[in-house]
């Protein structure tokens, strides 16, 4: 089939390349001219593994290509994927007017009989309201719409789509259903149906449920801190239990960041206010999650005493292992707050090559971690980098200068964090 992909940020990108690899001629188009272009040279927005190579095999063969022009992108498609990352900002409001703008600017081209697809962040009701600004275009051509709620993962987005456990799909007709249906035949049957707006709704509900679990748990875990119990043990209680699971998404560590599943929790806030539902549970994750992101720096606090004059190394800035993005990252807001505490931040992360120019001030980068702890005070673990594990506890005791580790994952809990030597901390380990 021949498909155009309507941005080509993380989740346009990542689309475009598998669809590509499943058999699919392949027309991306993003309004980002610097992203065009890396990407007609096989190189992604975004650090994801094994995409540039999936990019470079897709242009090589002639089945992937990316065009400035948005006409040019839709005019022969069967389907058009609407795959733009929704902008959100520091109080986690989406910028849905982004989108619909850009999904506007394609409708006049697109041909008829072609099923238009949303896998973009968007409010219950978008798909709505891009049929009705469809058909007030009154070009006498009949487009189908649908909702796929996008479902990847950075570090593993690849896995996700090519391997999916299955695809939500929402959709208004039987004619709708098979052309999707025929569209991830090669990728898999395992869709699960559903009329367009519960499709927007599960999106919502799978991220706030998400968001939810973390929540609660990482809240459970405070309080097994100050009850002397271990909050990985209340986890193996949890989903021993058969109503809750053993895939249960119930593990205590470090607060959700990134945008995804806040974006998702505001979505759901915003339109329940608009239809006059009051949602008190979901503004009480957004809460917690909040108070539960200052975890690291309450440890360091009590720990070291003052932080001014203290030196802190922080393993891993970005948002997760297997991504560039530091965005919206914990570790990046823990080492302002510590530089503007009057701290010596200094870092390590495999991924960033240099900082962006508002962090030059705020910390030091360092080429390995043990260069970066050298004489450090405390040891933070932001992001769970493999090469983080190779480092043994005797070659970490004589780096620093104190041998305490703030863990909030238990990422290295097996390695230095098992030595009486190193004084390790995890989100809900009994205090001592």
């Amino acid at each position: 089939m021949n498909v155009a992909v309507l941005g080509l940020w993380h989740l346009g990108s990542v689309t475009a390349a598998c669809l590509t690899h499943a058999g699919h001629d392949v027309a991306g188009w993003d309004p980002d001219d610097t992203v065009l272009a890396r990407l007609a040279e096989g190189r992604a927005p975004v650090a994801e593994p094994g995409l540039d190579a999936l990019l470079t095999q897709g242009l090589a063969a002639r089945c992937l290509r990316f065009t400035p022009a948005v006409a040019d992108a839709v005019r022969d498609a069967d389907v058009v994927w609407i795959a733009f990352d929704t902008p959100v900002d520091d109080e986690d409001r989406a910028d849905v007017e982004a989108v619909i703008g850009n999904v506007r600017a394609a409708l006049p081209d697109i041909r008829d009989g072609a099923l238009v697809v949303c896998s973009s962040q968007l409010p219950v009701g978008s798909v709505a309201r891009l049929e009705r600004e469809y058909a007030a275009l009154s070009t006498g051509r009949t487009v189908g719409f649908a909702c796929s709620p996008e479902n990847l993962r950075l570090g593993k987005a690849i896995q996700v789509f090519t391997q999916p456990d299955r695809i939500v799909a929402g959709v208004r007709n039987e004619a709708d259903r098979a052309r999707f249906t025929a569209l991830m035949a090669p990728i898999t049957d395992r869709i699960v149906w559903m009329s367009v707006e519960s499709a927007e709704m599960t999106k919502h509900a799978i991220n706030a449920f998400l968001a939810t679990s973390v929540a609660f748990i990482n809240e459970l875990a405070s309080l097994c801190e100050a009850a002397g119990a271990d909050a990985k043990d209340v986890e193996r209680g949890l989903k021993s239990d058969q109503r809750i699971g053993p895939g249960a998404y119930l593990s205590p560590g470090a607060a959700f960041a990134g945008g995804t599943l806040a974006r998702d929790l505001a979505l759901i806030e915003s339109r329940a206010q608009a239809l006059g539902v009051s949602t008190p549970l979901v503004r009480g994750v957004r809460r917690s999650n909040r108070e539960h992101s200052q975890w690291a720096y309450r440890v360091l606090a009590k720990t070291l005493g003052p932080i001014a004059g203290r030196h802190v190394a922080v393993w891993g800035l970005t948002y997760k292992a297997g991504t560039d993005t530091l965005r919206r990252s914990l570790s990046v807001d823990l080492c302002r707050v510590l530089a503007n505490e009057g701290a010596r931040v200094t870092a390590f992360d495999p991924a960033v090559r240099s900082l962006p120019a508002e962090l030059s001030g705020v910390l030091a980068l360092g080429a390995d971690p043990l260069a970066t702890a050298a004489g450090a005070d405390a040891v933070v673990i932001g992001t769970g980098w493999a090469a983080l594990r190779e480092i043994s506890a005797d070659v970490f005791v004589r780096t620093v200068a104190r041998p305490i580790v703030i863990d909030p994952d238990r990422y290295l809990a097996a390695t230095i964090g098992a030595d009486p030597r190193v004084h390790y901390v995890a989100v809900g380990t009994p205090r001592t």
